[in-house]
């Protein structure tokens, strides 16, 4: 492991030595300055993990010291220490950007838990950073896998809007994408280093919902033990996203209406407002418009929410996506389970360009996500689909044969074919078997193999 690197700042040699010795019996790696001056240039001139500096010295004291190190933007976490502090001092310092303050005289432990302190939250701070770029990047809608002409319109849209605070409503069905739509238009703006809060209108029980939005204070009810936030306040300065809003009961509905016309909230129980800046995405799978017509959903909170509307359309209506979908999730997947899958075999993705897809790319992603569990092999197989894709697949194919066919003859020859291919399947070639699930004799299959020609890799 790499040694931590220390700076130590201060004019008193004796102490410098010290102080060094401790370190190094640590492993940490130690450079030492004899003023403020000293310690600036090699603050700035070399890199080092964190500096320990006094605050009483000549020509620049420590609190000129850590005012020029944050102007010069040294990145290195700064202690200080003093024999002649007060709590004072010690705030004082910790308004300029130090991250903690140590008094003189002090044992080896506890430098050591002080430095070990802010190594950690130095890591945490490093992985937040790290997860927030990552969380970016994710949900960016460069990172929205299509070429059809709706959604790259949809990504323009995003684009534009993202800045502003405008309402936007995001309609689909089940599956499509929206709350993905939401986080890229909550990253892709001002907004994306402040909190992102979705919130699934349809999933909290009536009498939690309002609580859970808005907050309540102590005593507001039965089980109000103690004040508490609402999702506005742990979404101010960013975006909430209100999923299935459809589902909102009709006296929160008041509510929101309320939030979006004023910019405030009121706790349950609470007779003041509190001001709160929250950008409002909101999600339905509903007709919203009947709803409104059917007295379900307030007219004028529709239009509030309806600024911007964008409607995600289900898969069925952009097949040309499902390959590159495809090839997305099984590099996904494949990653994280250190699967070697690399592809897709042209029946299995026949199967899946043909099939219904009810539950949009949810319901393909669950699919890819199975089948390289399933498969033994590079590329994933119709057998590691589920058994309602192929068989959707074979009424596909028997469909479209028999509405070309009169022939009673003819048909029931490729019914026939169908039936033994798919007892084949199932039973891995095992003419036996077939034959049982067949219902005929394990002679009269060998016969119609050969006579309808079925070979072995057509299965």
């Amino acid at each position: 492991m790499i040694p931590k690197r220390i700076l130590i700042v201060d004019d008193e040699e004796n102490f410098r030595h010290m102080l060094s010795v401790i370190l190094k019996k640590e492993n940490y790696e130690v450079e030492t300055a004899s003023n403020g001056e000293e310690g600036l240039k090699k603050a700035t001139l070399s890199s080092f993990d964190q500096i320990l500096c006094d605050i009483r010295m000549p020509q620049m004291d420590g609190m000129e010291f850590l005012t020029e190190a944050q102007k010069m933007g040294v990145e290195a976490t700064i202690i200080m220490m003093s024999a002649y502090g007060t709590i004072d001092t010690a705030i004082e310092a910790m308004k300029l950007g130090a991250y903690d303050y140590i008094s003189k005289p002090f044992k080896p432990d506890e430098i050591i838990l002080t430095l070990k302190k802010a190594e950690e939250r130095e890591r945490l701070r490093r992985e937040n950073e790290l997860l927030r770029k990552e969380v970016q990047k994710e949900y960016s809608f460069e990172n929205i896998v299509s070429k059809n002409e709706k959604m790259i319109n949809i990504f323009e849209v995003i684009k534009k809007v993202a800045p502003y605070k405008s309402t936007i409503l995001i309609t689909g069905e089940s599956g499509t994408g929206k709350e993905l739509i939401a986080r890229a238009l909550h990253y892709s703006g001002d907004r994306a280093q402040l909190p992102f809060i979705p919130v699934n209108c349809g999933a909290i029980p009536e009498n939690l919902l309002e609580s859970e939005l808005f907050g309540h204070v102590k005593g507001a009810f039965t089980d109000a033990i103690r004040t508490k936030k609402g999702l506005f306040e742990e979404a101010d300065g960013g975006t909430l996203f209100l999923d299935e809003i459809g589902e909102l009961p009709s006296q929160l509905q008041v509510k929101l209406l309320r939030v979006l016309q004023d910019g405030e909230i009121r706790r349950v129980g609470e007779s003041k407002s509190i001001q709160v800046d929250v950008r409002i995405i909101t999600a339905t799978a509903k007709d919203l418009i009947k709803e409104v017509n059917e007295n379900r959903f307030r007219e004028d909170l529709f239009y509030r929410l309806n600024v911007l509307p964008i409607h995600v359309p289900p898969l069925r209506e952009r097949k040309e996506d499902i390959p590159l979908l495809v090839h997305h999730f099984i590099n996904k997947y494949s990653e994280s389970m250190n699967k070697n899958v690399v592809g897709i075999t042209p029946k299995a993705l026949d199967a899946l360009m043909n099939y219904r897809w009810h539950g949009n790319v949810r319901e393909l992603e669950n699919t890819i996500e199975r089948a390289v569990v399933l498969t033994d092999r590079e590329n994933i197989e119709l057998e590691n689909l589920p058994i309602e894709i192929q068989n959707f697949q074979d009424q596909i194919q028997l469909t479209t044969l028999a509405e070309e066919e009169y022939s009673i003859k003819k048909a029931s020859r490729l019914l026939e074919t169908n039936l033994i291919k798919k007892a084949l399947k199932k039973t891995k070639g095992n003419h036996t078997h077939a034959a049982r699930l067949l219902e005929i004799s394990h002679r009269a299959l060998l016969y119609k193999i050969k006579e309808y020609g079925i070979a072995e890799e057509d299965l």
